[in-house]
């Protein structure tokens, strides 16, 4: 028997004020233990259905459920909860550069921390947990380091640490790869599939690079003017089959891309 979605999205509609609808008919869902492409070009949507997960987009109409929490008018104290159960990467790193690499990865625990760790200090737990976890993704060396110091890609590592501090039921990563070099790509991705399958942590990953996205994914979403058109088991798909989701006019751009990461 399939577990039940942590994330259960359908017919979202997402619209600012009284603008355009800039999602339309939304359906996801993510299950326990799988990474998912959320591919698109600039524009269809992609950052806003990352942000109608966690609370930061209007949901207009249809329904949003974030493990087991229903989005829609959700209480400030109840949103606060889900937002703490789930994990962000972004293509900036968000890190506090004159802080330490170690510092960095503890805000990840501020949630639950109590009011000692507000005032500056954590538990010796905490710091442990910090640098097994930076042990995990591979710069536990770099622990005393300010974060500034670090190449793009360990700093990406970083923030995946960080975001797994908050011992996270999902994690959502917005263009984790778009600043770094094929090589680092690869291997940042990686970590999050192997994230997603050893942990059992489901995780949303958007993507403009296709070969990417067929790598190392285990299914695909791809929005197009705000709606899916394309849905499936990421074996089940080609860079032919996915390119429907793109503009005529940056076809090419697309293909290179593909290229430059193959």
């Amino acid at each position: 028997m399939t577990a039940p979605a942590l994330v259960s999205v359908r017919g979202l509609r997402v619209a600012y004020g009284d603008g355009p609808l800039v999602l339309d008919g939304v359906d996801l869902d993510l299950h326990t233990g799988e990474m998912v492409a959320l591919l698109g070009s600039s524009g269809s949507g992609k950052s806003t259905l990352m942000r109608s997960l966690t609370g930061f987009a209007p949901i207009s109409g249809g329904s949003v459920h974030v493990v087991g929490h229903d989005m829609t008018n959700l209480p400030r104290r109840r949103l606060r909860t889900v937002r703490a159960s789930v994990g962000q990467v972004f293509q900036q790193f968000n890190l506090v550069g004159r802080l330490s690499v170690l510092t960095n990865v503890l805000t990840g625990a501020l949630h639950d921390a109590g009011p000692i760790n507000l005032a500056g200090g954590f538990s010796s737990a905490h710091r442990r947990r910090a640098m097994e976890l930076l042990d995990r993704v591979g710069i536990a060396h770099k622990a005393t380091d300010q974060a500034r110091s670090l190449s793009g890609g360990q700093q990406q590592r970083v923030a995946i640490a960080r975001a797994l501090m908050q011992r996270p039921r999902i994690v959502l990563a917005d263009e984790p790869v778009a600043s770094l070099d094929p090589r680092m790509s690869h291997a940042v991705l990686g970590l999050l599939r192997e994230i997603a399958h050893d942990d059992g942590i489901p995780v949303l990953v958007s993507l403009h690079v296709l070969a990417l996205a067929l790598e190392h994914s285990d299914r695909v979403v791809g929005l197009r003017h705000g709606q899916v058109l394309v849905s499936a088991p990421t074996a089940q798909l080609d860079a032919a089959t996915l390119n429907v989701l793109y503009d005529h006019e940056n076809d090419n751009e697309e293909a290179t891309r593909v290229d430059d990461h193959a």
